[in-house]
């Protein structure tokens, strides 16, 4: 296995993990994790091939549609 799928397995591990903590702990590891899957998308991209950024963007997005929603405009506050 590549460096950059491992490392894609490690983030979706952390991610999962991440999910199962309680709201008001999950903040600080999400904002890291969300930060960090651009860079782990561009490292398998420059690996594997444009095609797996596409499909590695469609699973960020949907695992962050929320914060993706509110920055883009179209989410107002709840």
């Amino acid at each position: 296995m590549s460096a950059s799928l491992l490392i894609g397995c490690i983030w979706v591990v952390v991610a999962a993990i991440t999910a199962l903590l309680p709201m008001r702990h999950q903040y600080p590891p999400g904002i890291t994790l969300l930060v960090a899957a651009p860079f782990v998308i561009g490292f398998i991209g420059y690996e594997h091939g444009w095609i797996w950024v596409v499909l590695a963007l469609f699973a960020f997005v949907s695992m962050f549609r929320r914060p993706c929603l509110r920055w883009s405009g179209g989410g107002g506050a709840r």
